[in-house]
């Protein structure tokens, strides 16, 4: 694709642009924000990518890495308010679900240790394994507040928070988990994810495509379980106070 033609292709903007307009959303300085905000990231990661991939050295590998994992935890601080540590525990989560995913990938041989494989699959795993924070973020406060009674009974007859707060916990993985479950069960059917079109848009063989859309959905499902799992039993303690007592009002 050469630059005039994503120049007319950009005439797609105006459709949200104008359903904005139409139906008073109000949205408008927010999508070209948005646009703008897009089109220079990924430029200055484009020349930075194209720095690094020349490079080759680990250490810029990793440090590129840690760089995606601390903006992912910032970006969960939101959806974490009210959560005690909620950014560490989300880069804590995040480093192991990455370190973890990537390492088994690089021991299988499935991807080289190199800039062109590696960043692009530790940017999936880290831009997943954040939304999933998120949802579980999400979760903890709405299930603590709509469980609270259930949760007071419970401590009342002497259970311990963690056995007070397990089905909330439960609750709370599964609704960050699933998302990613159900976009597995509509690979090839329903729609044709971003790495096996890019791969066939590049050129490559359908069936060597298909190959790396289902190591990315196995690693997908493997990084959520982990980031989830862990950010939900390191952050729900803060629910409680030092007397055992949900502190939320």
């Amino acid at each position: 694709m050469d630059t005039m033609s994503l120049v007319i292709a950009s005439i797609l903007i105006l459709i949200p642009l104008f359903i904005s307009y139409k139906e008073h959303l109000g949205i408008e300085k927010e999508v070209l924000i948005s646009i703008l905000r897009a089109i220079i990231q990924l430029t200055i990661v484009g020349y930075l990518l194209d720095v690094i991939f020349k490079l080759k050295k680990p250490i810029f590998i990793i440090a590129l890495v840690l760089v995606m994992v601390t903006n992912a935890a910032l970006n969960t601080k939101k959806r974490g308010q009210g959560i005690d540590n909620v950014v560490k525990i989300s880069f804590i989560s995040i480093l192991v679900a990455t370190f973890l995913t990537i390492s088994v990938l690089v021991i299988s041989q499935a991807i080289e240790f190199t800039p062109n494989e590696i960043i692009p699959v530790a940017g999936m795993v880290v831009s997943n394994s954040m939304v999933a924070v998120g949802l579980a973020y999400r979760n903890l406060n709405n299930s603590f507040r709509v469980k609270r009674d259930e949760v007071e009974v419970k401590l009342s007859l002497g259970a311990d928070i963690k056995e007070a707060s397990k089905e909330i916990l439960r609750e709370s993985i599964k609704g960050a988990i699933i998302p990613t479950v159900d976009s597995a069960k509509t690979l090839g059917i329903v729609s044709l994810p971003g790495m096996m079109t890019g791969l066939i848009l590049g050129g490559a063989s359908p069936l060597l495509a298909i190959k790396f859309q289902i190591m990315v959905t196995f690693m997908l499902l493997s990084s959520v379980s982990i980031v989830t799992m862990m950010s939900v039993y390191l952050s729900y303690k803060s629910f409680f106070n030092e007397r055992k007592q949900l502190n939320i009002y």
